[in-house]
Formats: C-alpha cells, sequence, structure tokens
C-alpha cells in the first residue's frame, strides 16, 4: 500500500471491510473495547461517547425546547420484535414513532439497554459527575427528513438523534415489566420473540424538558460520530429483581455453543472529552458554568460565504483577523504555508477535500449547528494538536499523518464554526481560498498577517494530555457519501434475521 494515497475517505472502506468480513466485538477481553480500534477506526477518533457528565462542561442553553415525541403509545394489537443480539436487549420499533422538536424528523428505529452485573449494580454508559447508573435506556431514531433508512443515516454527520435515560435501582417499574417477562424467550444470542405492543413513552421520565445535549457517536463499533445525544437528568427506576432479572438471564453466546458467555457488564467505558461543551435545558444545580453566548450564526455563514466565492479585498478591508482565534496563527505560524506545501501527499489530500461534496453544502447545518454556540469555543488547535501527536505514536509516515491533518481538520472546523462552536482557524481559511484569484487571496492573508503581527502574543494553548488510542479518524462530517460496501453493524439495525 502506498501512504501517499490514503485519506480519511479510505477509512470508510476500511470499516465497510470490517463489517463485510464480520469482525466481531466485545465488551471485554481479547476483542475488548481496547481492540475495537484496531478494526473500526473511528472508535479510536474524536468525539466519542459516552462521556462523564461534569458540572465544568455544562452551559445552560434557553432555547433549547422540551422534547416532544409521537406516537410512542402503541396498542397491544403491534406486535414488536424483541431479542437477544449478541449485545444487548433490543426491541424493533415502528416508523410512526418519531421526534418532532429537532429541526429535522428523527424517526424511531430500535431501543436497547446497557446494564451491570448482580456483583456490580453499575452499568450506565452515561455518568453525572463521575457517578455511574445501574442502567441506561437508548432509543434510537434516524433523520428520515433527509435520509430514507437508517443504513443510510447511520455514518452521516446528522443522521442519529439517541434519546438516553439513566436507570437506578429503587421502585418496581411496570412499562419495563412489559418486556422483561419475555426474557426466558430469548437468552441466547439470535433468538427472538413477538411482544404486544405498549406504551414507549412511559419507559421514559416524567419530565422530558430537563436534558443534557451535546454531540457524540454511538456507544459500539463502528462508533461513527454521528449522533446528537439527548441524555434526560432525571433518572427512571427499576426494581432489584427487574436489574437482576436483565443481569443474570441472557448469554452473549449462541444455544449451540458449548461455552455459555453470560451478557452483562454491556457498557463502553467514557471517552476523551474532546473540548467539547455539554449543552443543558435546565439551569439551576449541577454547577453550571454558564449561560450560551456568542456572535450570530448568520453572520459567520456570511463569512465563509464571502470567502468562498465574495470579494476578497473588501473582507480583508473588513476586518476578518477580529473574528479568528488568537492562539491559532501561533500554533500554525512555524509551518509552511497550506497552499505551498510540496509534498505529493498534501496536494491529494487537498484535492480530494476540496472536491467534496461538503463545500456544496457548506451552507447545511450539521448535528454542530443544533447545539449551537457555547461561551467557551471549541478550539480546534487544541484538537489538531492531540490527535496528530497520536497518530505518530502509530504510524511511521509522517505523510500519512500530514494528509490526514489536511484533509480533515479544516473541513471539520468550517463545519464547526458554520455551527458556532468555534473559532475559524487559519489552515481553514487557507483550505476554503485554494482556487480562488491569487491576488486576492494573497491581498486577504497579508492583511491576516499583519494584524496578527500587531496583536499581543498569545499564551500556548494548553494541550490536551496524548491518550492511548487511534486517533484521528473521526471524519464522518468529512464525508458524505453513503456506505456501498455494506451495511452498518446490525447493532444499529432493527431486528431482521434470516429465517
Amino acid at each position: 500500500m502506498h501512504f501517499r494515497s490514503f485519506t480519511p475517505i479510505v477509512l470508510l472502506v476500511m470499516t465497510s471491510l470490517a463489517l463485510l468480513h464480520g469482525a466481531k466485538w466485545t465488551y471485554s477481553g481479547p476483542e475488548g473495547q481496547h481492540y475495537w480500534p484496531k478494526q473500526f477506526p473511528y472508535c479510536g477518533g474524536a468525539f466519542q461517547s459516552p462521556i462523564d457528565l461534569k458540572p465544568a462542561l455544562l452551559r445552560f442553553d434557553p432555547t433549547l425546547r422540551p422534547i416532544e415525541i409521537q406516537n410512542y403509545n402503541l396498542s397491544p394489537n403491534e406486535q414488536l420484535t424483541l431479542g437477544n443480539n449478541g449485545h444487548s436487549v433490543q426491541i424493533s420499533l415502528p416508523s410512526k414513532m418519531h421526534i418532532s422538536s429537532l429541526p429535522h424528523r428523527y424517526t424511531a428505529a430500535q431501543l436497547h439497554l446497557h446494564w451491570g452485573s448482580s456483583g456490580r449494580v453499575a452499568g450506565s454508559e452515561h455518568t453525572v459527575n463521575s457517578k455511574q447508573y445501574a442502567a441506561e435506556l437508548h432509543i434510537v431514531h434516524f433523520n428520515s427528513d433527509k435520509y430514507a433508512t437508517i443504513s443510510m443515516a447511520v455514518d452521516k454527520s446528522d443522521g442519529l438523534a439517541v434519546l438516553g435515560a439513566l436507570i437506578e435501582v429503587g421502585e418496581f417499574n411496570p412499562a419495563f415489566e412489559k418486556f422483561l417477562r419475555f426474557l426466558n424467550g430469548f437468552k441466547y444470542k439470535g433468538q427472538k420473540v413477538q411482544v404486544p405492543g405498549f406504551n414507549i413513552r412511559e419507559l421514559l421520565p416524567p419530565r422530558l424538558d430537563e436534558y443534557y445535549r451535546y454531540d457524540g457517536s454511538l456507544t459500539t463499533p463502528p462508533c461513527y460520530p454521528s449522533v446528537l445525544w439527548t441524555v434526560f437528568r432525571n433518572p427512571i427506576t427499576i426494581s432489584r429483581m427487574q436489574f437482576l432479572a436483565l443481569a443474570t438471564s441472557l448469554y452473549s453466546s449462541n444455544v449451540q455453543d458449548s461455552a455459555l458467555v453470560p451478557l452483562n457488564v454491556n457498557y463502553r467505558r467514557t471517552q476523551p472529552l474532546d473540548n467539547r461543551v455539554v449543552l443543558t435545558s435546565f439551569k439551576e444545580g449541577n454547577g453550571l458554568q454558564g449561560t450560551l453566548t456568542g456572535p450570530s450564526p448568520l453572520k459567520r455563514k456570511q463569512i465563509v460565504q464571502q470567502l468562498m466565492v465574495g470579494d476578497l479585498a473588501d473582507l480583508a478591508d473588513e476586518g476578518l483577523y477580529q473574528l479568528l482565534p488568537s492562539d491559532s496563527e501561533k500554533v500554525h505560524s512555524k509551518k509552511k504555508d497550506f497552499r505551498h506545501q510540496g509534498a505529493e501527499t498534501r496536494a491529494k489530500s487537498k484535492e480530494q477535500s476540496l472536491n467534496s461534496p461538503l463545500w456544496s453544502k457548506s451552507q447545511t447545518d450539521g448535528p454542530v449547528a443544533k447545539v449551537g454556540l457555547a461561551e467557551d469555543t471549541l478550539c480546534f488547535v487544541s484538537l489538531e494538536q492531540r490527535v496528530t501527536h497520536q497518530q505518530k505514536h502509530i504510524h511511521a509516515e509522517d505523510q500519512l499523518v500530514q494528509a490526514l491533518r489536511d484533509a480533515a481538520f479544516p473541513e471539520l472546523n468550517l463545519k464547526s464554526y458554520l455551527g458556532c462552536k468555534s473559532d475559524l482557524a487559519l489552515p481553514t481559511i487557507r483550505h476554503i481560498l485554494h482556487g480562488r484569484p491569487t491576488d486576492e487571496a494573497n491581498e486577504l492573508e497579508l492583511s491576516l498577517k499583519k494584524a496578527f503581527g500587531k496583536k499581543k502574543k498569545p499564551t500556548a494553548t494548553k494541550q490536551s494530555e496524548p491518550g492511548t488510542k487511534f486517533g484521528g479518524f473521526y471524519t464522518a462530517t468529512v464525508s458524505r457519501k453513503p456506505q456501498s460496501q455494506g451495511p452498518p453493524h446490525p447493532w444499529l439495525l432493527p431486528m431482521e434475521w434470516e429465517d
């Protein structure tokens, strides 16, 4: 393989090939969480879920509306498919169920659970200020306004929305008993039963107006960073007997397997924060650090539009530098100009990126745009440093590292900027200017350099501690092409077994 032709787009192919060859994964052991990034590159990238919902991350967003769900009260005459997929209990949901309070219609596909064990009653994926709950419920929806099926939506930046409910041991929950009483019918992987419909709304907390909101990923391979997360503030309860039934009745192995493996402790560990901010719909409590503020999204989009097709000389006169981070120039000042790097790898990488469908849709809001602007902006400079450090620890080929950085970071920064969560970094501006009239582009860059030269030298950006994961492969926001080489992991989909 020639690394010089290797770009982030290839990661999609790698993931598809892994799925086609039936790459196995578990929560522990040789194919456990430490192994996931080797077969599923996104699992080692940024913007992963779950996370610890720490007070320092939280920002109150007064624009967040109560969650509105439609057609969740299912008739007993409707039959639901309930089964064991080897990783969890999963119920396929009818397409009439949907979330109506988001910018797009998100149609329900399935719900599933994560839990601990009889010896450790702690198995939620998200934690709140380091507290882990007994279990967690996820109801998975996909953007049906833009994508026909969940298979098409699963790897798109605005493809999925998941409602998460934390579960603690307490009072008996009659709604959960509607499906827990069928546990013996699907004890082993691949088994399924038909159960009468019931009111899915009763599985959620009474209050749907108090929740945490952030951009994240699937918590199982292939870990696409395509999920708009809503985690409700108030937990729900199930009895200890209900929890023990869930934690002790199921197996992740097939019925014919000689060694039976219990299905429990099926939660992913919390992931690095990657400079993210978590929005809340509630203001009181939890040590909230502030309220969202910032410039107009329309103004930011107008700036990008002018960079792409407008008069660059006028933009230089208007003071574009005032909207840029003070640390961006310092971090990149020692690098060669983005437009004049000579390596063949970097040239090909930029060309492929500029031909990406993202540029024709750069004014379209993705999930990043849905959650608004935080007072503490998402700093792509710090994030780039961390991921680059990870890449260099794993890859001997510096060309691969550079290609990934040149292709992925400018587009990710641009998308986040359009969603008002990030500063517009200079390499991103140069990325946009590629192909524009050289004299105008040079005039704008000269204006930026002069402006930064007059500023007081900024303090160095604090770099996140490098992790041990396979870093940098988080290009779901870069590639817009649907997966044509195979379906996403069946763990994501409504249950469909071969007869």
